[in-house]
Formats: C-alpha cells, sequence, structure tokens
C-alpha cells in the first residue's frame, strides 16, 4: 500500500496535478465533440442503402479521387473500412448525400460494405471542399501557410467553409449565432435581406427616413425601398435564377403546387410543408411581402442567424414556390440544421448514459483509487503518443489498431508487474 502512494508521489512531482475529476470531464468533452460531428451516422454499414441521407458525416480520399478527378463523398464506416490507411479530408456534414464509395469515380476500389452501387449518384452536389479547398481563398485547413488564427465558419446554404476575415464583416462572437449565410450565397438569395432587417444577430436596417442602423462600412450596400402594393411575382423575378424567369412566366397556379424534384427528400418536404402550411398562410398572408414592404439593405456580407430563424420564414405557395426554384427548400425544414444532427447524436448518446468509470470509483477506496489514477495517467500517456503516430501520417485508426495498441499495453503491464519486489514488515 505505501508502494502505490510512493509512486502515485513521484508522478506527481514529474506532472502538472490534475484531478480524476478533471479528467473525467476533459473526456466527456472529446466525447461530446465526436458527437457533434459523428451524430447519428452509423460507423459499421455503409449508409448507401439510406438513400440520399438527409444529412451526415462525410469524407473524401485524396488517394483515391485525388484533385484533378471527379469528386467523391464517402460515409463514416467506408472511411473506416474501405478507407482505413487513405488519405482522407473531413467534411464534416453535408445535406442529402449518398455515399459514393466504390462507384465509377473510384477505379481500383470495391466498396467492402455494399458494393452494389449506381455508378454515379446524381443527387449529391460537390465542391472544392472535396479535395481539402475551402473558403474563397480556395485554401487547405489547417493551411501551414497560414499564420492568422481565424475561425472556419460553415454557410448554412452552400455548405462550403469560411474564414471569418473573408465575410465581408466581423463575425459575432460564436456563441451569439447558430447558424450563417455567406456573401455569394445572399446575393443568390437576396429574399434574405429583407429577413435580415428583422431577424439577423447583426441587423442590416434602415430607418424610413433612410438613416442605416447597424451597419458596418464594409462592402457595398443598396438601400431597397418599400414595395408598396406590389405583387409577389417581383419577389421571384428578382430572387429566381434567369433560367427560372422564363419558365415563370408560362406556369399556372395549378403548376404552382406541383413540388420540387431536384431530390426525393426535398420533394417530400415541400409536399409536407404545403399540407400543414398552405391554407394558414393563404389566410393570414405572405411573411415576405409584408417585410418587403418596409425598408431595408442589401449588402456585400455575409449574414448571421440565430437559434429557431428559419421557423420565421414565410411558407405560402409562392414562397414556398420561390424556394424550390432556387434549391433551398431545406431552410424550412428545422431538422435539417447542424443543431438537430448535433442533438440526435446526443440523443443516442444519452441512452446509455451511466458512467462506469465513475460507478467503479465510488466503490474504491483511497488506495484503490491512487492506484487506478496512476493506471490511467500510464494509459493516457502511452495511447497518446500510439495515436499521435497516425495523426502525423495523417492515417485513420482502425479496430485492429487499436485491439494492438491493449495487448502491447496489457504486455507491458504484465511484465511491470512480475518485475515488482515486495517486502513485509
Amino acid at each position: 500500500m505505501a508502494g502505490a502512494e510512493e509512486r502515485a508521489g513521484r508522478q506527481s512531482e514529474l506532472e502538472p496535478v490534475v484531478s480524476l475529476v478533471d479528467v473525467l470531464e476533459e473526456d466527456e468533452e472529446l466525447e461530446n465533440e465526436a458527437c457533434a460531428v459523428l451524430g447519428g451516422s452509423d460507423s459499421e454499414k455503409c449508409s448507401y442503402s439510406q438513400g440520399s441521407v438527409r444529412r451526415q458525416a462525410l469524407y473524401a480520399c485524396s488517394t483515391c479521387t485525388p484533385e484533378g478527378e471527379e469528386p467523391a463523398g464517402i460515409c463514416l464506416a467506408c472511411s473506416y473500412e474501405c478507407h482505413g490507411s487513405h488519405k482522407l479530408f473531413e467534411l464534416y456534414t453535408k445535406r442529402n448525400f449518398r455515399c459514393d464509395c466504390g462507384n465509377s469515380k473510384f477505379k481500383n476500389l470495391e466498396c467492402k460494405l455494399f458494393p452494389d452501387k449506381a455508378k454515379i449518384n446524381c443527387g449529391n452536389k460537390y465542391n472544392d471542399n472535396f479535395f481539402g479547398l475551402y473558403c474563397i481563398c480556395k485554401r487547405p485547413y489547417p493551411d501551414p501557410e497560414d499564420e492568422i488564427p481565424d475561425e472556419m465558419i460553415q454557410c448554412v446554404v452552400c455548405e462550403d467553409w469560411f474564414h471569418g476575415r473573408h465575410l465581408g464583416a466581423v463575425p459575432p462572437e460564436s456563441g451569439d449565432f447558430q447558424e450563417m449565410v455567406c456573401q455569394a450565397c445572399m446575393k443568390r438569395c437576396s429574399f434574405l435581406w429583407a429577413y435580415a432587417a428583422h431577424l439577423a444577430v447583426t441587423k442590416v436596417t434602415a430607418e424610413d427616413d433612410g438613416l442605416l442602423l447597424n451597419v458596418d462600412a464594409v462592402g457595398d450596400q443598396e438601400v431597397i425601398q418599400p414595395e408598396n402594393g406590389a405583387h409577389h411575382d417581383g419577389a421571384l423575378k428578382e430572387d429566381v435564377p434567369e433560367h427560372g424567369k422564363a419558365a415563370e412566366k408560362e406556369v399556372k397556379a395549378e403548376q404552382m403546387n406541383e413540388p420540387c424534384t431536384s431530390s426525393s427528400s426535398e420533394a417530400d418536404l415541400q409536399t409536407a410543408f404545403k399540407n400543414q402550411h398552405l391554407d394558414t398562410e393563404s389566410q393570414a398572408g405572405c411573411k415576405l411581402e409584408e417585410l418587403k414592404a418596409k425598408q431595408f439593405i442589401k449588402k456585400d456580407t455575409a449574414t448571421y442567424w440565430p437559434l429557431n430563424w428559419r421557423s420565421k420564414l414565410c411558407t405560402c405557395k409562392d414562397c414556398m414556390k420561390m424556394y424550390g426554384d432556387l434549391d433551398v427548400l431545406f431552410l424550412t425544414d428545422e431538422c435539417d440544421t447542424v443543431l438537430a444532427y448535433e442533438n440526435k447524436g446526443k440523443v443516442d448518446q444519452a441512452a446509455d448514459s451511466r458512467d462506469p468509470l465513475m460507478d467503479t470509483l465510488n466503490s474504491m477506496n483511497r488506495v484503490q483509487q491512487v492506484e487506478l489514477i496512476c493506471e490511467y495517467n500510464d494509459l493516457k500517456t502511452e495511447l497518446k503518443d500510439y495515436l499521435k503516430r497516425f495523426a502525423d501520417e495523417g492515417t485513420v485508426v482502425k479496430r485492429e489498431d487499436i485491439q494492438q495498441f491493449f495487448e502491447e499495453f496489457q504486455s507491458k503491464k504484465r511484465r511491470r508487474v512480475d518485475g515488482m519486489q515486495y517486502y513485509c514488515s
């Protein structure tokens, strides 16, 4: 017993004093971060059979599809099983995506988990992220040549990641906003400026007399005068891309009730919202038209939005048509948010929230607790050094690697215990 306390004392002189509670809290924080990234993604089964998954953790394999080849994305399970030793780009999460692993984009690889895939997934959308490039500067992250500390923020519309300094305005504190829409997406979805005057975290507003309020002197800005009695077609003409404007003139009222066909998930979503909201909205009027009747500003900046801002968007028949034409119907879906995805992972984790380590610790006496701390510190140090090799090489840690580590750790522990000498007084 004395030997155990002496070993703990010698170790405390070499390392900073950290309580077991601190260690457990740190581990819990890491687990929460893992849940945020992985959410409800399955680590053992390829997600291809689920079709276009509403939101999932995705990866791109630089080994199989390097820059210059067609972009492709793989699910969490395939990143482990089929690309374990490859160089991967972590894409965080993407919406409405179907796993590409082993399809025609992979010339020399067959998916081990779901080999019977179509040659291509037409509904998938790709950007430079799939080649490890982000933001308008098209740089990697982390960037070895960038010495400026900056936070990367994901646009909720295009799902690209941007440096805070490249968004046209200084971002609010990270805890003060829930979602961001980048400059390019604000230009494409210009109807959002009418909402930004009332909903955005940093409101972009103007008084009726033209006085600008809470507006940063960065980028171009345009004061939009009230549209007194303007018909909703004006909003459509302003926000719909050129190819949609010509078609709009021929669209009849009955055609506007047809669901968007850009993807099966969006079509289902549009139908659901129409059934639930159209009658109410037709009676209450269009929220967007009410906002457009007031003066607001358009700027060349990103916008930052609070929690639940999507629920304030109008879901009348004309607005739903506009969302479909702009391919942003997902904005009306609260379950599309990254927060909803993260919460799903946390709920799944909470189903088995009992901590066996704390239960074991509470059942021990002080000497046993000291011995456990020593063992834990040994395990933590060796595991950290072991995993660092994989991080340096940019490879994925597989199940076999973890099994090998613990086998070697147990072997070292047995040799250490067998070599100890015990004395009786």
